[in-house]
């Protein structure tokens, strides 16, 4: 008996999670004008804890000068890479509006994904943006389309304050007290590899549905993986206990 779909919602907020990068697309204004063209960027992408894409964008590009006259924005997630048919791939296509912010915890999970970024964080023209989506478009592989409403995609995590504000204590102490567990995750569970000596897999970052991984040190740059837990946590005693389990199934799969 085949095992069930995941749900399209399911489906999307995975794909979010699990990638860095995504097509930003904003709308042109050409001179006085109310018509203008598309205008599509690569970005690096980060997600808050609901899944709520982040960016950190200039000023000075073209797409952070579109946000500024209509903030209505698409973000294209692709999840078809490495495969020998990229069309039976799951992607998403997200609606919303750009806006800026300043909170603390939106600039500390973005950097934790995307650390070379600091070096141009504090530029005076750079500013982090939150996406509010209004709804998204998964194309799941042939014959999976679907839209799918905001409160049916975002995780509003409103259960999960405790878990949220231990996030960088739980990520400081898996990476420094239990590294080896992380590596465990990484390449037993995931499948990715150990990667070139003087480098670790290190936790970037905690949610209720799983944590982020990173590859750190020479070589590493660039490479990421996402861990999806098997139950859903809302504070540091069940992230603690689905951690152990983790790294349990882990070591059994090593043996």
């Amino acid at each position: 008996m085949d095992a069930p779909a995941t749900p399209p919602n399911l489906l999307a907020r995975r794909l979010l999670r699990a990638t860095d990068r995504a097509t930003l697309a904003t709308r042109r204004r050409d001179g006085d004008t109310a018509e203008g063209w598309p205008y599509a960027a690569l970005v690096l992408l980060a997600v808050d804890h609901d899944a709520s894409p982040l960016l950190l964008i200039s000023g000075l590009a073209e797409h952070t000068k579109d946000i500024a006259r209509d903030d209505r924005v698409a973000l294209m997630i692709d999840g078809t890479a490495g495969l020998d048919e990229p069309l039976t791939g799951a992607r998403v296509t997200l609606l919303g509006r750009a806006r800026r912010t300043d909170l603390k915890r939106h600039r500390a999970r973005y950097l934790a994904r995307h650390p070379a970024a600091a070096m141009y964080a504090e530029f005076r023209d750079f500013g982090f943006y939150r996406v509010e989506v209004e709804r998204a478009h998964l194309v799941g592989g042939f014959g999976r389309i679907h839209w799918i409403a905001a409160a049916s995609l975002m995780d509003s995590a409103g259960d999960a304050e405790a878990l949220v504000a231990r996030e960088v204590d739980i990520v400081g102490h898996m990476n420094a007290d239990h590294a080896d567990a992380v590596a465990l995750y990484a390449t037993r569970l995931l499948g990715q590899a150990p990667g070139p000596a003087g480098t670790a897999w290190r936790l970037t970052g905690i949610d209720p549905e799983g944590c982020d991984l990173r590859l750190e040190g020479p070589g590493g740059a660039g490479r990421g993986a996402r861990l999806d837990f098997a139950r859903r946590v809302t504070d540091p005693e069940q992230a603690r206990a689905e951690l152990v389990r983790l790294v349990k199934q882990a070591r059994q799969a090593a043996s």
